[in-house]
């Protein structure tokens, strides 16, 4: 995948785990926080994280930049991550509709003690930054700012993304209310207590890697502009389950980038080990009324050593 939007995908998915009852949703309040121009959406129940040991044990080695400045924040916030957090959203987006810019910023749901926080925050000497109304902190280890937009949201990561975030959600710029694309790829995955959204060119990016022999590339290109998004879901209830679809608008798209997939993994499986073949032969790819699924299904004790498996990577990162 890319580099910019892979930096938090895989670190994000595992530290989740279903949670019993129904995944915590984002607020209207997160989603105009996302600017319209957004790349990929990742939101985890966070909540959920503390009932995964495989989501604990690989913690300490997949904390991207933004998740380590997360830490940093609820250390000087003191905000209690097991109790007051309940979802925490990654959105990676680009300035502007025609940019290659990337940002990312943080979104954290939750019930925090606003005056409680920023007694912390002046006994610790922090001041805030001022953007219209909205108050902005440093993070002085990471460099990140953070701004809780209300006793229930928490926005935080670099000044540029902050401050892009805070001009969608204050109207000066769109946000991700109107893009039409996204909000309907999140209605089919946004009850999950892991899923991931993705544009149409994250999702291109994303194809191309996973198909990744050069033999591909020619036929990838024939497909390449009719695929639309693309949206996946995970979780570590009974095994780690991870489903992926994308959408390419017509049946043919589906069908030719499904035989194109299926060859590819047949590749894959004249080259990798046992367990790469066990991982493989346990993976489903079907196409359907314009969609193309991927399915995969490992136990608990196998998922450290498939997330660390390059065509796994490609399908998440």
């Amino acid at each position: 995948m890319l580099k910019p939007f892979s930096i938090f995908v895989v670190s994000a998915s595992l530290l989740a785990a279903v949670h019993s009852a129904s995944a915590v949703q984002l607020s209207t309040n997160t989603r105009t926080l996302i600017p319209h121009s957004v790349q990929q959406v990742i939101v985890v129940d966070y909540r959920a994280m503390q009932n995964s040991q495989v989501a604990i044990d690989l913690k300490a080695n997949v904390l991207p930049s933004e998740l380590k400045g997360f830490d940093e924040l609820l250390s000087k916030s003191k905000i209690n991550e097991n109790h007051d957090v309940d979802l925490l959203a990654f959105a990676r987006f680009r300035t502007s509709d025609a940019s290659d810019k990337l940002l990312t910023v943080g979104v954290v749901q939750g019930r925090f003690s606003l005056q409680e926080i920023q007694t912390n925050f002046r006994k610790q000497k922090l001041k805030p930054t001022v953007l219209r109304t909205n108050n902005l902190y440093p993070m002085n280890r990471t460099g990140m700012m953070a701004c809780f937009v209300d006793p229930s949201t928490l926005v935080f990561g670099s000044i540029e993304a902050v401050t892009k975030a805070l001009e969608a959600r204050d109207g000066q710029t769109p946000n991700l209310l109107t893009n039409a694309t996204m909000m309907d790829a999140m209605r089919t995955v946004d009850s999950a207590p892991l899923w991931s959204v993705l544009d149409q060119k994250g999702t291109q990016a994303m194809v191309k890697q996973i198909l990744g022999e050069a033999g591909y590339i020619s036929y990838f290109d024939s497909v390449r502009k009719r695929l639309v998004a693309s949206w996946y879901t995970m979780n570590f209830q009974y095994g780690v389950k991870f489903d992926l679809t994308l959408s390419t608008g017509d049946s043919f798209t589906a069908m030719t980038l499904s035989s194109l997939l299926n060859a590819a993994m047949m590749v894959r499986k004249i080259s990798s080990g046992e367990f790469g073949k066990q991982v493989l032969n346990a993976t489903e790819i079907k196409s359907n009324s314009g969609k193309l699924t991927i399915h995969c299904s490992t136990s608990n004790s196998a998922f450290s050593i498939l997330s660390q498996l390059p065509h796994f990577q490609s399908m998440v990162r």
